[in-house]
């Protein structure tokens, strides 16, 4: 419904903004990681936003990039995560680290936010897995330039590899080799390993 919105930043009140776009004021729950990103007060403000509607209320949550808000929304989607744990776990640690933790299968990572404990880390690690950990944390890890080892490692996943396996047949791909090259090799390596 609302999908983005652009206005004067007039509050900062953690976890929550106050933008006024022409003279109506939004009131905008944020993640920190948005949050230590805004422009000072007065300055131009632009964010993508979530519409959450509830019996009892409409919040509206904004986000500084279309990753953050993806993420928030692959969040809510699993069963006892709310919209508050979802901001919460966003304001912990960043997306990459989030897909970073979901691709390594590392529960600890994600206990360390407040309001997450064990059995939800497990399931938030279930729900996650192929939908958010490798497509974000191999592109977080990709550089610039000529490294197609993200692409390699997705295609490697693609096929049925596990992440651990499809990682250790990278380590045999030269950082200059092209897509098909490379998924060539780290098939070799794999069917030697």
């Amino acid at each position: 419904m609302i999908g983005r919105i652009a206005g004067t930043l007039i509050e900062k009140n953690p976890p929550q903004l106050l933008i006024d776009c022409q003279g109506v004021g939004y009131e905008v729950d944020v993640p920190m990681s948005t949050f230590y990103h805004l422009p000072p007060l007065g300055e131009k403000v632009v964010l993508l936003t979530h519409l959450a509607i509830r019996e009892d209320a409409h919040v509206l949550f904004g986000f500084g990039s279309a990753e953050e808000r993806a993420t928030f929304r692959q969040l809510i989607k699993i069963s006892g995560v709310g919209a508050r744990t979802a901001l919460s776990i966003l304001s912990g640690m960043s997306v990459a680290d989030l897909a970073q933790a979901v691709s390594m299968q590392e529960a600890g990572r994600l206990t360390r936010v407040p309001g997450i404990g064990k059995k939800t880390a497990e399931r938030l690690l279930l729900e996650l897995k192929g939908k958010l950990g490798a497509d974000l944390f191999s592109a977080a890890e990709a550089s610039p330039g000529g490294d197609h080892s993200a692409d390699i490692l997705n295609a490697l996943l693609a096929l049925g590899y596990s992440d651990k396996e499809a990682r250790i047949a990278l380590k045999a791909v030269p950082k200059d080799s092209g897509v098909s090259e490379g998924i060539k090799l780290a098939l070799k390596a794999l069917s030697k390993a």
